[in-house]
């Protein structure tokens, strides 16, 4: 199992995904730049995964940055601590300020290790994060990709990527996950790579920055 680590990392997996797939060779070249932007792994990158879904770059750096400005530093153990309705002054959402409170709980009681999923197989890792209610796929996926570094996950359900591939091979209407699926498949085991490439390739095609992490 790959683990990408660094920039020689995605310069890899980009050689091997032209040789897998010949049409992604044109893509690469139109997509410029394919980004790494690893976070560590731990409560600290998970949250801020949580914290940007669903809002604009700016409501989430607003949001993350009143939560520093809080605790300090994101960790697991202060937010388990924090007063009852602390959520509130970062601009939280009940469901995220929910979600964030059971994935600390777990974090700090011992039941889930964050670091530990980079040397479990994507399949067992999804499942542990998703069993904690309010982790979904995306979440998840996003998780391991950027903060585990696996190599060979491609979140089917982002609708930039959905986007992104459907432009890119002509399709009329953007694929749906399932769809998008057996397309991603062709690219193991450098799906995280291919999905970079694919979030490269929609912010040049669109001028909108689609990756999901800063």
């Amino acid at each position: 199992m790959h683990i990408i680590r660094a920039e020689d990392d995605i310069r890899q997996g980009l050689a091997a995904l032209v040789e897998l797939d010949p049409r992604l060779r044109q893509i690469v070249s139109e997509a410029g730049p394919v980004p790494l932007r690893l976070r560590e792994p731990g409560f600290e990158g998970l949250a801020h995964i949580i914290v940007s879904q669903v809002v604009s770059r700016a409501s989430a750096d607003a949001i993350w940055g009143k939560m520093i400005a809080g605790m300090g530093r994101v960790t697991a153990e202060g937010y388990v601590g924090l007063a009852l309705e602390a959520w509130r002054t970062f601009g939280l959402s009940r469901i995220k300020h929910e979600t964030l409170h059971r994935v600390a709980e777990a974090v700090a009681g011992g039941s889930l290790d964050l670091h530990s999923l980079s040397a479990e197989s994507p399949e067992k890792a999804l499942s542990e994060l998703t069993a904690i209610k309010g982790i979904g796929p995306w979440t998840a996926e996003v998780y391991l990709m950027f903060c585990c570094g696996h190599a060979d996950v491609f979140p089917v359900g982002d609708v930039a990527l959905q986007a992104a591939v459907g432009m890119a091979f002509g399709h009329d209407v953007r694929p749906l996950p399932k769809a998008l699926a057996r397309e991603a498949a062709v690219w193991m085991p450098w799906r995280s790579v291919a999905a970079r490439l694919f979030w490269a390739y929609y912010a040049v095609k669109t001028r909108r920055e689609a990756l999901p992490i800063d």
